[in-house]
C-alpha cells in the first residue's frame, strides 16, 4: 500500500469538506505537536502520549496566540474556525481519513464549550476601558 502525505490527504478533506481551509489542518498539526511537548509532557510519563480534546484546545489556544496574537480570531475565521468544535471537526476529519488515531474513549463532544473564542482571543488585547465594558455587556441573543 502507497503511503500518503499529509497535504494530499488534506486535500482530499478539503474537496469532501470544504468547510475549513487547508491551512487550519497545517495549523491543528503543529499545534498537536505543540501540545505533546508543552503541555502532556508535563504530566507524569504515559506511553504513547495522548492528547484529550480539552489539552488540544489548551494547545492551540497557547500556540495561536503567540503566532498570531491580536490577529488570532482574523486568522481563524478566514480558515472556517469560529468555535472550539470545528476544531474537533478538523481532529475527526483527519481521524476518518486515518491520519491520527484515537481511543475509544475519544469524541466530538470532546471539543464543546472548550472556551468562547472572544474572550481568549479578543479582550486580552483590548485597552483595561473597553476590556471592562465588554465584559459588562449581556450576551447577544441567539434566535
Amino acid at each position: 500500500m502507497q503511503n500518503v502525505s499529509f497535504e494530499e490527504v488534506v486535500e482530499r478533506i478539503v474537496e469532501a469538506d470544504p468547510r475549513y481551509h487547508a491551512d487550519a489542518y497545517d495549523f491543528l498539526r503543529e499545534a498537536l505537536d505543540y501540545t505533546q511537548q508543552h503541555i502532556v509532557n508535563d504530566l507524569p510519563s504515559e506511553v504513547p502520549r495522548h492528547v484529550t480534546g480539552q489539552q488540544l484546545l489548551q494547545g492551540i489556544r497557547d500556540l495561536a496566540l503567540r503566532q498570531f496574537g491580536p490577529m488570532t480570531m482574523t486568522v481563524l475565521d478566514a480558515w472556517g474556525i469560529r468555535r472550539c468544535e470545528d476544531f474537533g471537526d478538523i481532529v475527526f476529519n483527519l481521524v476518518e481519513h486515518r491520519f491520527l488515531r484515537k481511543r475509544d474513549e475519544d469524541r466530538r463532544e470532546d471539543f464543546q464549550g472548550g472556551y468562547d473564542f472572544e474572550e481568549v482571543f479578543v479582550l486580552p488585547f483590548l485597552p483595561s476601558s473597553r476590556r471592562q465594558t465588554r465584559q459588562n455587556q449581556p450576551a447577544p441573543r441567539v434566535e
